[in-house]
């Protein structure tokens, strides 16, 4: 046991012997989880067009416009001074700005006077989709407002009226209950829903944040191999031959104490997510180590068995990062496999990232417990036995 934690302490000692390690060991990692996972808006956010409004008119014809306006599922109001809104824009904060000006009120509408100042971005999609959602607001309260005036003259026609007050309360009646059949009438798409049950409350900040972390970890894992060319390059792996040291008790310490670091790592990460992102990763503590460190096992099994095929430090470095990479993006760590075609969904599956994410998914996102990871965990611990024999038996000190 004292030469494993030997062992283990000079692989520390060599990794972060300058102070440049530790960039890659926590700061970057919290850098890229905080860019991916804190500016992914979660499914509560209101994803609809920002439309700056001044409204200087300040009249029910202009508010009731602006009520149109959210209730719009394109675009999402928000009402401004004429100076804010203009620095906004100059400042290209804003996409898209409606000006309503003061001389628009129930006669401008009724006469078909009202004009309204828009302003938009150049060669802005979200611009266009902004004008017509404004057009349709307007057009909205225009045809209330033309419903009530028809309802007027015919009134008028059978001299219904007995003073200009009357002709006013009874345009007023009939514009509340043109609006009212505005209200009720029926939608001319209809969306149907299903009615299955979802039991998965799906939060793109807990995927990202579980991709970081195997990211981040499982390439520093995989840089054990760095770790052994290092050692052949500098001649101390030969110096071991003079000791009664066997090769699986070498492996062992080499393994484990960069499994004990990489379970360091992951614990920082996931009280990043916790108490930065407000993220459950907390729920089931037993099943989340067994599962980190199935998933730490197998990465540095894999790198040992790398260690054993490359030559140099630098190969063994370049080599790392690129698996790392390569096998967190097909392992869904970047993006979610459901984006993926089925037949890739299926390929990935021989990669221990696809089996550590999704235990992490299970864990975080669909509310598992220590026997949901189990089957994952099996996988991975079946990835370290493999690799972890694999490189025993080809292991050379020189």
């Amino acid at each position: 046991m004292k030469k494993i934690f030997a062992i283990a302490w000079k692989d520390a000692v060599i990794r972060f012997a300058t102070s440049a390690e530790l960039i890659f060991f926590i700061i970057l990692p919290i850098i890229f989880t905080l860019l991916l996972a804190g500016g992914t808006p979660s499914g509560d956010d209101d994803n609809r067009i920002r439309l700056v409004v001044v409204d200087q008119a300040n009249t029910p014809i202009s508010q009731e416009i602006v009520a149109e306006l959210d209730r719009s599922s394109a675009v999402n109001p928000e009402v401004l001074s004429l100076e804010e809104a203009e620095s906004e824009f100059d400042a290209r904060r804003a996409t898209v700005v409606l000006i309503i000006p003061t001389g628009l009120d129930l006669k401008s509408i009724q006469d078909g006077t009202a004009q309204l100042d828009f302003r938009q971005q150049p060669n802005n999609l979200n611009a266009s989709v902004a004008e017509r959602a404004v057009q349709t607001a307007i057009r909205r309260v225009s045809s209330a407002v033309n419903a009530a005036n028809t309802a007027v003259e015919e009134a008028k026609s059978r001299g219904t009226f007995e003073s200009f007050e009357d002709e006013q309360a009874y345009f007023n009646e009939s514009l509340q209950l043109a609006k009212s059949i505005q209200e009720d009438a029926p939608e001319r798409v209809t969306i149907v829903e299903g009615n299955t049950p979802d039991d998965v409350e799906y939060d793109p900040r807990a995927n990202q944040s579980a991709g970081q972390l195997i990211t981040w970890v499982f390439i520093p894992l995989f840089g054990i191999s760095a770790l052994f060319a290092y050692e052949r390059e500098q001649g101390t792996l030969r110096r071991i031959l003079t000791t009664p040291t066997s090769k699986a008790t070498f492996l062992l310490g080499t393994i484990s104490g960069q499994v004990v670091m990489a379970l360091i790592q992951m614990s920082l990460l996931i009280l990043f997510g916790m108490f930065a992102l407000d993220l459950n990763w907390g729920r089931e503590p037993l099943a989340l180590f067994v599962l980190l460190t199935s998933a730490a096992l197998a990465a540095g099994a894999i790198g040992t068995t790398m260690g054993t095929f490359i030559k140099t430090e630098g190969q063994a470095s370049g080599l790392s990062i690129m698996m790392g990479m390569v096998m967190s993006l097909l392992g869904g760590c970047w993006y979610p496999l459901e984006l993926f075609p089925a037949l890739v969904q299926n390929i990935v599956k021989i990669l221990p990232t696809t089996w550590a994410m999704q235990g992490l998914l299970d864990l975080i996102l669909r509310n598992g417990g220590l026997m949901q990871i189990l089957p994952e965990a099996g996988v991975l611990l079946g990835f370290a036995a493999i690799f972890f024999t694999v490189g025993v038996m080809r292991f050379r000190y020189e």
